[in-house]
């Protein structure tokens, strides 16, 4: 046998295993989007393969799905923004200014993902969007609830990629309860999904009832995170979509406005109780988020701050918050500067900011709308960094396909297609390993906040 064949049939093998998956997801697109939701919620951010770095499962499947469905659209301000913002980092990381695994995040878990939510409408009805996300973080909420009542969490025993299992795969506590985390490997990111998740469910083409009961599930298993970022973004994103889609009717806004009204009754004395009893810990979560403004003294204009860690700036030694820092913003700030964080938080604003107006109003502008307070107090850990910039780049792509924000959009599964209006916003890791953002966010750290 000739030296070295079986590995290059391997290979060869893989090679046409991932060729036919391509095909498969080109040729059904509504499936595929089926399939990279349900990775999104029920698959934990450990799971995948090392090729390099360790490519998560729904990392992987994101680059996958964007491969397959690549479509011709027309560029908006947000495109031209994000695409800035990926060649600063490219150069800035060329000249030493941004290191490789801030680069990797910023590439793979924050472009790429937008890119993805950019050409999915192009591909996929938007009914169909709403209906697969709504379906998914359903069964998510579902099962974080089952969760809770058993205190027991499946997904952790599902075995993964090193350093990210031992990072992600730790139960948290506050007050002496467990935390639902699902396979978000956090509450806190568990939370902020089934907050961008309600957007899509209030927009969800299904009649009254069933409506109620997804939007029941999703706020039950955010109050079960116990985490005060979850649970206020999820009642933003609530009235929000309520209120704001054109499309709700005036008996699903009296309903969920008067259930919403009973259950916070409800929950807000156990919401409360569990803080109370957490005392100290919960104290000292929310100061760590204040103290964390002292690192604005080491942000620089373009690149990182480099060492920070070793300074000491006043009272406070920096390396106190090396292992985790709960501000996507500050982080971003440190790792690549003034500059670039400017640019790729404009993209965020201009699509939160497509809320604002009836015409260009969506679940998904709410969805990220809804999001813009979780920036200073959590930083995109897991599944939901992904989450986010895909909602993002589906704001930018929603607005024009229907006047209600659930309209039958341009694509269904024999493939027709067609590209959207050209936007106009009002502002013109999970790669993991030893480079991803799972290592520079600093696992679970920071378990107990938020």
């Amino acid at each position: 046998m000739i030296p070295g064949a079986p590995s290059a049939l391997l290979a060869l093998g893989a090679l046409s295993s991932v060729v036919i998956a391509l095909f498969l997801l080109r040729a059904m697109p509504r499936a595929g989007f089926a399939l990279w939701t349900a990775v999104m919620f029920l698959v934990p951010v450990w799971v995948g393969v090392a090729l390099g770095i360790i490519w998560p499962a729904i990392l992987a499947l994101t680059v996958a799905m964007l491969v397959a469905n690549v479509h011709r659209i027309e560029l908006v301000a947000g495109d031209v923004l994000m695409a800035v913002f990926v060649v600063m980092l490219l150069g800035l990381h060329v000249l030493g200014r941004v290191g490789l695994g801030e680069t990797v995040v910023g590439v793979l878990e924050w472009a790429v993902p937008y890119a993805w939510g950019r050409v999915v409408l192009a591909r996929v009805d938007v009914r169909w969007v709403s209906t697969a996300i709504t379906l998914c973080a359903c069964v998510a909420a579902l099962l974080a609830i089952v969760e809770f009542a058993t205190t027991w969490n499946p997904f952790i025993l599902i075995p993964g990629q090193e350093p990210l299992y031992s990072s992600w795969n730790t139960l948290q506590e506050r007050g002496g309860i467990v935390r639902v985390e699902g396979a978000f490997g956090h509450s806190i990111a568990l939370g902020a999904a089934l907050a961008v998740s309600t957007a899509f469910a209030v927009a969800a083409p299904w009649r009254t009832a069933p409506k109620l009961l997804a939007v029941g599930l999703l706020g039950a298993a955010t109050v079960l995170t116990f985490s005060r970022t979850g649970i206020v973004t999820m009642v933003i994103t609530l009235v929000l979509a309520v209120w704001l889609l054109p499309s709700v009717t005036r008996r699903f806004k009296i309903i969920v406005t008067a259930v919403g009204l009973v259950g916070g009754l409800v929950a807000l004395p156990i919401v409360s109780s569990v803080l109370d009893a957490a005392g100290r810990e919960a104290e000292g979560s929310a100061g760590y988020r204040t103290d964390l403004l002292v690192l604005l003294g080491q942000v620089d204009l373009l690149g990182n701050a480099g060492p920070w860690q070793s300074l000491v700036s006043g009272d406070f030694y920096l390396g106190y918050f090396a292992r985790s820092i709960d501000n996507a913003l500050m982080l971003a700030l440190l790792r690549y500067g003034v500059v670039p964080t400017a640019v790729v938080l404009a993209v965020i604003v201009s699509a939160a900011a497509l809320a604002l107006r009836r015409e260009s109003r969506s679940p998904a502008a709410i969805a990220v709308l809804g999001q813009l307070p979780s920036l200073v107090v959590v930083a995109l850990i897991t599944q939901y960094g992904a989450l986010l910039w895909f909602t993002v780049g589906l704001a930018l792509s929603w607005h024009g396909r229907s006047h209600d924000g659930e309209g039958r959009g341009p694509a269904t599964e024999r493939g027709a297609t067609a590209t959207s209006r050209p936007v106009r916003p009002l502002t013109s890791g999970i790669a993991g390993g030893r480079v991803g953002s799972q290592n520079i966010e600093g696992g679970k750290a920071w378990r107990s906040r938020g």
